[in-house]
């Protein structure tokens, strides 16, 4: 893993919408909540003191039901949406500060984003449409066309090139949004939603080749779902959001063992762990243990790849190692059992 960086800071994060925000910000300071806020002052709190801190080259997931503000905080990551208060930094830059033309440079050259709604240029070919941002910044031609080539193969879209969007289904217009977005080279990958139009095949796919397209390039990636699973599945961390307000971030396997509010224990009460949890979440520091009758799993083995063995050898303990087969961990079976109880 990397050296940890914050690329991402956001800092005491508020966002009212209405005639007077700065009011509105006063009332929920002084405990009026959201419904009340609403009802009686006709303001709608967006968001509420969100504090984060996004690593490098992670994906971060934010998870919220519908209405939990976790749309309207991404887009404050480029600025879609000016905050009330709060601050932004990306790279220790005050996104704040910038003017319209540092605002462009940085929407185009540093983010990235995908929707939900694929927005694809429809009298556009593929190419096109994955070319859009080059072209915008003013790439040569061959190149343009190289390096968009390059990504609509990565996607599994090659052959496709020349296609408009309408003809081509919604998993792969997904792709071609994708192939666009990565195409730019951006440092940073904000994703709106951007699986959960597609079905659920279709969904396991793209979430396949963004993990596999991770695991080269190293994105800092904002994933913004409300579906547990995906989160669970693509998170290196995840931040829950409710009516605004930050409810826990942590690890995909903090969330799941040490709920902190009731909101978040309701969410992962139905989770299967065996199938979301992988080896690596559940880990403890190796520390002169003897392995020599240990059985071996990768580190990004799901425990259910390994569950049947560990009944059937009933081993004391198993090592985990990374790609490399180095050791990077231990799980004891007695922590094993205690995990899969709950």
């Amino acid at each position: 893993k990397f050296m940890s960086v914050v690329k991402i800071k956001i800092e005491s994060l508020y966002k009212i919408f209405g005639t007077n925000p700065k009011m509105g910000i006063e009332h929920i300071k002084n405990g009026v909540d959201k419904d009340e806020l609403l009802t009686k002052y006709s303001h709608v709190l967006g968001l509420q003191d969100i504090n984060l801190n996004i690593q490098e080259k992670s994906i971060q997931v934010i998870m919220g039901l519908s209405g939990s503000g976790k749309s309207t905080l991404i887009r404050h990551i480029n600025r879609l949406i000016e905050p009330t208060a709060g601050k932004i930094t990306v790279e220790d830059q005050d996104v704040m500060a910038y003017d319209k033309n540092a605002l462009r440079n940085f929407r185009r050259e540093k983010t990235a984003m995908v929707f939900q709604r694929f927005a694809l240029m429809p009298h556009m070919t593929v190419i096109k449409n994955v070319s859009l941002g080059l072209d915008m910044q003013g790439f040569k031609p061959e190149e343009t066309k190289e390096k968009a080539s390059k990504w609509i193969e990565k996607v599994g879209l090659s052959g496709y090139e020349e296609k408009y969007p309408q003809h081509l289904s919604g998993g792969m217009q997904q792709r071609v949004g994708l192939a666009r977005a990565l195409t730019n080279d951006a440092d940073i990958l904000l994703m709106d939603e951007a699986f959960s139009a597609l079905d659920p095949l279709i969904r396991k796919d793209m979430q396949d080749i963004l993990l596999e397209l991770q695991s080269e390039l190293h994105k800092t990636v904002v994933f913004i779902t409300h579906d547990l699973d995906e989160a669970l599945k693509i998170g290196d961390r995840i931040a829950i959001l409710k009516d605004g307000k930050m409810d826990q971030d942590g690890l995909p396997a903090d969330i799941l063992l040490n709920p902190k509010t009731d909101y978040v224990k309701k969410f992962v009460e139905d989770v299967n762990r065996s199938r979301v949890l992988k080896a690596k979440h559940i880990m403890q520091k190796l520390n002169g243990e003897d392995i020599s009758k240990a059985i071996k799993v990768n580190e990004n083995d799901f425990i259910e790849k390994f569950i049947d063995r560990v009944v059937e050898e009933k081993p004391e303990m198993i090592v985990v190692q990374n790609k490399q087969n180095k050791n990077v961990g231990y799980i004891s079976s007695k922590r094993l059992s205690e995990i899969l109880k709950k």
